[in-house]
């Protein structure tokens, strides 16, 4: 399905855009491997679809070049007085690519759509026990205890527009179906839509009607998902794209020995992990074992983590470029856990000794699912893994696809273990124990990334306490307990730190944010 939505504003923005910049006018051109699966920014809480649309849609808040928050749609904001929460002053003057006028109505709208069940980011406003709007251009969000990470944690909380959505039946956003939001847009952003073929190309035009300043030069920007390496790569090389993001390290030295291009490297702060099926009574995909769920047992899932050689996958697939990670979160990061550093070591011995003592001498089957076009070498790295797994005795049956299909079984608990990756939106470690190792509750949005349903009560009493405490000491002894807890239960296998390789032609300037987002308003073709 193929559909286009573009504004009159938006049609004019290359020549107003040329004045702005005072440099020359460029389309731009780029590819990843992952298409953004909607236009709808409540819809799917993943990277590429909230990286994409960053580019479209704004929030109250944003991230700089420096991943600093500063103001977006509110110029200011403030702690509440006489109660939790923060006090939100609007931009005046902002309106959507429709022409409507962006108020407080909209922020609230927004709110109620994005908390809502049927929102895959509603762990969001788990913190928030009411929104009040003041006036047109102010608004309340009271918090059930004090909360200072709150602005940080709506980032990427994005406003859509009332008026429209409600007028396209789009009140509710639709994670794992369609509606209008799906596929159009009304933004108030840097860039609009111009027409969107999903899973082949998407067009952007600046939106000529944006309150903030150009700083790029850009007239129209194709987006197009090349799931192969190699084909990507090539696009690349051969003139087609002007940037693409990621590209496999082993191209590293192609690229940078090529006149005319350029590699950009970091490390994002993401960190790549294996989950299991907590929750489940039975294996569902074992050949060999049914009725139960031997990684249940802790010391189950602690030989898995024992047979993980991370210095192998660093030299085999990473080239040497990755970390080895112990937490949710990489070292560097707020709260991250210097009292918990170290990992399990690779010990396939001591391995088997703990899957014999769990009652399982000879090993067992069990299915492993993985993505092959969301992370670095993702599908590399779990074959990697299926066989160290195999050389203890644990049997993977390994099942691979793309993205799209992937994150719909994880709903569906159509695993035994999976491969995920997460970088906290917050640049804190209270934003991984919030997703990923709360009690899932969809009453208090806890856990909504818990796909495994691991659970303990005091990881769920110390979040509160983690949330609102101000003194560092006293919550870094609170995190330190969270992750030490973690880590004794295997509740995950941390495994690394992602690499940030992105590849360009040597006339683009961009910004390579921590984070992994691609923000065209930061891009010059010179």
């Amino acid at each position: 399905m193929k559909t286009r939505f573009i504004s009159n504003s938006a049609l004019v923005g290359g020549a107003l855009l040329f004045g702005v910049t005072g440099a020359s006018a460029e389309s731009f051109k780029w590819a990843s491997n992952t298409d953004p699966q909607t236009m709808d920014p409540h819809a799917v809480n993943s990277a590429p679809v909230l990286s994409f649309l960053n580019n479209i849609y704004e929030g109250l808040v944003r991230r700089n070049q420096g991943m600093t928050i500063e103001g977006s749609l509110a110029e200011s904001w403030e702690p509440l007085e006489g109660e939790d929460g923060w006090r939100f002053n609007l931009r005046q003057g902002v309106t959507f690519l429709d022409g409507a006028a962006f108020t407080s109505e909209d922020v609230m709208f927004s709110y109620e759509r994005a908390s809502n069940e049927a929102a895959d980011v509603r762990s969001w406003f788990a913190p928030v026990a009411e929104v009040r709007v003041v006036d047109d251009y102010t608004i309340d969000f009271i918090t059930k205890a004090p909360n200072p990470l709150f602005p940080d944690s709506i980032a990427n909380f994005m406003i859509l527009d009332k008026g429209w959505a409600e007028a396209n039946g789009a009140e509710l956003p639709a994670r794992d179906a369609e509606n209008f939001a799906t596929m159009n847009v009304n933004g108030t952003g840097a860039f609009t839509l111009a027409s969107r073929d999903p899973g082949v190309k998407t067009v952007l035009l600046p939106n000529a009607g944006w309150w903030g300043e150009a700083n790029h030069n850009i007239t129209e920007a194709t987006f197009t998902p090349i799931g192969n390496a190699a084909t990507g790569l090539a696009a690349l090389l051969s003139g087609e794209i002007d940037f693409i993001q990621p590209i496999p390290l082993q191209d590293v030295a192609q690229v940078e020995s090529r006149d005319g291009f350029k590699v950009l490297e970091g490390e994002e702060t993401r960190v790549i992990m294996f989950g299991f099926g907590h929750e489940h009574e039975e294996l569902l995909y074992s050949s060999d074992v049914s009725g139960t769920n031997p990684f249940q047992d802790v010391r189950v899932r602690l030989a898995a983590a024992h047979a993980i050689d991370i210095a192998s996958i660093d030299r085999v697939l990473f080239r040497g470029k990755i970390d080895g990670a112990s937490q949710l979160v990489p070292a560097g990061i707020s709260g991250y856990s210097e009292a918990n550093s170290d990992r399990p070591v690779y010990d396939p011995d001591r391995a088997k000794e703990l899957l014999a003592e769990a009652g399982y001498p000879d090993g067992f089957s069990f299915g492993l699912k993985c993505p092959n076009d969301r992370y670095i070498n993702d599908e590399a790295l779990c074959r990697a893994a299926a066989s160290m797994f195999a050389a203890v005795g644990l049997n993977a049956e390994l099942s691979t696809g793309p993205v799209r299909d992937y994150w719909p079984q994880l709903r569906e608990d159509a695993f035994d273990m999976y491969l995920l990756g997460w970088s906290p939106g917050t640049f804190d470690m209270e934003h991984p124990i919030r997703f990923l190792m709360s009690t899932p509750n969809k009453e208090k949005k806890l856990g909504s990334w818990n796909f495994g349903g691991y659970s303990n009560a005091r990881v769920d009493e110390l979040l509160p306490g983690i949330q609102r405490e101000v003194d560092p000491a006293a919550r870094q002894a609170m995190v330190d307990e969270v992750v030490a807890i973690t880590q004794e239960e295997v509740a995950y296998i941390p495994l690394y730190t992602q690499p940030l390789i992105w590849a360009a032609k040597g006339n683009v300037d961009m910004t390579q944010r921590a984070d992994n987002f691609f923000m065209l308003r930061w891009v010059t073709v010179n």
